[in-house]
């Protein structure tokens, strides 16, 4: 499905995590792109996968803490397990807001997602007062009862830690106490030193746009936070559900849950 504002010559991370994710939605700069990071990192379809898994997990832990309201920001296209579906599967009356700026994935929003409680904002992660200020949102969500903030491999597409720490800032500061932050980051910590050495050429040579932190790094974004056990650990370590997952150095990101206190 594609409309006529899809620009198929340049790479989409959301089609790119689309094609490592096994979807369809996907061009052959995407592929090629995707097939690049896998040839210096290839347990990156096994990390696209575990931050699936592990945004399973998250969602779900917040709609059994009693969170009902859920903003999703750089959702990507449409897979199994989407947001909403964890979420009213376990409270149907919860309601989700979306948002991308990607085309291809706001006409698979329309087609699919769209009507009801759930809804669709335009916009990039970047510009969180478009976000917040969207006529969309604000019909759908309630900004004086508690919110879920979804940020799952999104952040690390802001390249200043500065500007990142700002954003998430921002976010948190027009959501109530009870509110939840929900964050991913990929990161070089769990990798040797010559495969982090050829990420660092690839993210010079602009053939990849996702910037790695440390754990420290990732760690601000959560100040002022009630961090929800374990803390910040692997994604694939984040409450797992079974005992043979993969191990940190497969899935290379950092994930966490927190909770904005009174």
């Amino acid at each position: 499905m594609t409309s006529d504002k899809v620009d198929q010559t340049t790479v989409s991370s959301a089609r790119r995590w689309n094609y490592w994710l096994g979807g369809k939605d996907h061009f052959e700069v995407d592929r090629e792109s995707g097939d690049r990071i896998a040839s210096v990192y290839p347990a990156v379809r096994t990390a696209a996968q575990q931050g699936r898994a592990f945004h399973n997990r998250a969602v779900r832990h917040l709609a059994e803490v009693g969170i009902r309201q859920f903003l999703d920001i750089g959702t990507g296209l449409p897979a199994p397990q989407n947001t909403h579906e964890v979420a009213q599967r376990i409270a149907p009356d919860s309601r989700v807001v979306y948002v991308d700026n990607d085309p291809m994935v706001l006409t698979h929003a329309r087609a699919l997602m769209i009507g009801g409680a759930t809804t669709y904002v335009d916009a990039d992660l970047k510009d969180p007062a478009a976000i917040l200020g969207a006529a969309e949102l604000k019909e759908t969500i309630d900004l004086d009862r508690p919110v879920g903030i979804l940020l799952l491999a999104v952040l690390h597409f802001v390249a200043s830690d500065e500007r990142a720490r700002e954003v998430v800032a921002e976010l948190l500061a027009a959501v109530p106490p009870g509110s939840y932050l929900v964050a991913t980051n990929s990161t070089k910590d769990f990798v040797d030193v010559e495969a982090a050495a050829r990420y660092d050429a690839m993210l010079a040579a602009g053939h990849v746009d996702a910037w790695p932190r440390d754990r420290a790094t990732f760690g601000r974004f959560f100040d002022g936070l009630e961090l929800v056990e374990p803390g910040i650990v692997a994604i694939s370590d984040w409450r797992p559900e079974r005992e043979d997952r993969p191990a940190p150095s497969e899935v290379s990101m950092y994930g966490a849950v927190a909770r904005k206190p009174s």
